[in-house]
């Protein structure tokens, strides 16, 4: 008795007992935890794969991976990278944004800047062209999403005037521009607020665009003198799509898209009726649930390559879901593309809904929990493995650490 009655014993065994819960949570995981590096002998280990990572608070980069996961090149000195796209001269057109920039146009300086960069990696990675525009946050504003056209112009997704434009890569001279206040119902100023966050644009035919508006659900199809001429999920339905990134046309009437706070990728058809419908789920891979996809491609071969952004990892998978080969990446992933293949239109799946059930998720979150596990991602880069379980047991070793102190200090 006398042992428990002693403060300064009772505040070593709190204080012991908070280790050893903080052990047995987080080494059992770390122990039982699935590698996420799986290159099987069906993986295209000729091709490498290309990767925008946004990264934790601590700045992202553009990787490429070799044909078996082993990082052949990396370039950072940015806040994070987004979009990626393999050029045919070897050279990289990435999205980026990044800070300390003087000229800041109508804001303060110093001030955040975001645009395009051309990476090219010889000898050494290196910027041969940038084009950026001030922000007054990088937070939601920063440009998510650009491509070079065939006619040598720069598409751009912008984020912070909520709009859609293509300019001279030479001069920065606007071409064309449509505005998302022509269509949707705009604030007095959209740089102020995370209004529609446009996330994604694609050129899929002549002055035709297909448009990611993550903040309504919704996809658009724009074209040229005509504005918005296709709407999908025009109810904004979140269980047709929840905050998505990334579409991919796959040809008229279908597209895949990673469906990131649903945490799954769908494929929609275009069914008889004109209307949208989900024709293929995917929830995981390699028995890891998805959390926060971010981006999904329809590979020459079929098979789909998804970036699962929390989880640190892309996957490539055939129709059934099986793993054709998982690369471990740096923390935040946001897309990934094989090189050198493009993301034009290609292979959609057979339109049969058999056995799909559209309101099928990967979600499982825990209120308050699952937010405050989200915002540490952002912050630092974490283990995929670390869950809401982990932050409990944190939680409660903090209590335990707090009650022994004041115990041994009192003794």
């Amino acid at each position: 008795m006398g042992a428990l009655t002693d403060p300064r014993r009772r505040g070593v065994i709190l204080v012991a007992a908070g280790t050893l819960l903080v052990v047995l949570t987080f080494g059992g995981s770390w122990v039982l935890a699935a590698d996420t590096t799986n290159v099987t002998s069906e993986a295209d280990t000729e091709n490498g794969t290309i990767v925008g990572v946004q990264g934790p608070a601590r700045g992202g980069n553009v990787t490429m991976l070799d044909g078996d996961g082993n990082v052949s090149w990396s370039h950072g000195n940015a806040i994070g990278y987004t979009d990626v796209t393999y050029l045919d001269n070897g050279s990289v057109l990435a999205t980026f944004a990044a800070g300390g920039y003087r000229e800041c146009g109508p804001y303060e300086p110093p001030c955040k800047r975001t645009g395009v960069r051309i990476i090219r990696p010889q000898p050494e990675p290196h910027v041969v062209y940038e084009w950026t525009y001030p922000v007054r946050t990088r937070k939601d504003s920063e440009v998510h999403d650009a491509e070079i056209t065939p006619s040598g112009e720069l598409l751009v997704a912008d984020m912070e005037y909520e709009s859609v434009f293509t300019m001279k890569m030479s001069t920065g001279e606007r071409t064309w521009t449509w505005n998302a206040s022509s269509y949707y119902e705009a604030p007095e100023d959209p740089t102020r607020e995370d209004w529609l966050h446009i996330n994604d644009v694609d050129r899929i035919g002549e002055d035709r665009y297909l448009v990611s508006v993550r903040n309504t659900n919704q996809l658009l199809v724009i074209e040229r003198g005509k504005g918005v001429v296709e709407v999908i999920n025009e109810d904004r339905d979140p269980s047709v799509m929840y905050e998505q990134h990334n579409p991919q046309w796959l040809g008229d009437g279908a597209v895949v898209v990673a469906d990131s706070e649903n945490d799954r990728v769908v494929e929609l058809h275009r069914n008889d009726d004109g209307e949208w419908e989900v024709v293929w789920v995917l929830t995981e891979a390699d028995g890891i649930a998805f959390d926060w996809p971010r981006d999904a491609d329809r590979l020459p071969n079929g098979n789909t390559l998804i970036t699962d952004s929390r989880n640190n990892r892309i996957v490539e998978v055939r129709r059934d879901g099986s793993v054709v080969a998982s690369y471990t990446v740096e923390a935040l992933p946001y897309e990934a593309d094989r090189v050198p293949f493009e993301e034009s239109a290609r292979n959609p799946y057979p339109a049969s809904s058999d056995g799909v059930d559209p309101d099928e998720t990967g979600g499982r979150d825990v209120p308050v929990l699952s937010t405050l596990l989200a915002g540490l991602r952002h912050a630092v880069a974490l283990p995929y493995w670390v869950s809401e379980l982990h932050l409990v047991a944190a939680l409660v070793a903090l209590g335990l650490y707090a009650w022994g102190g004041r115990l041994l200090a009192s003794g």
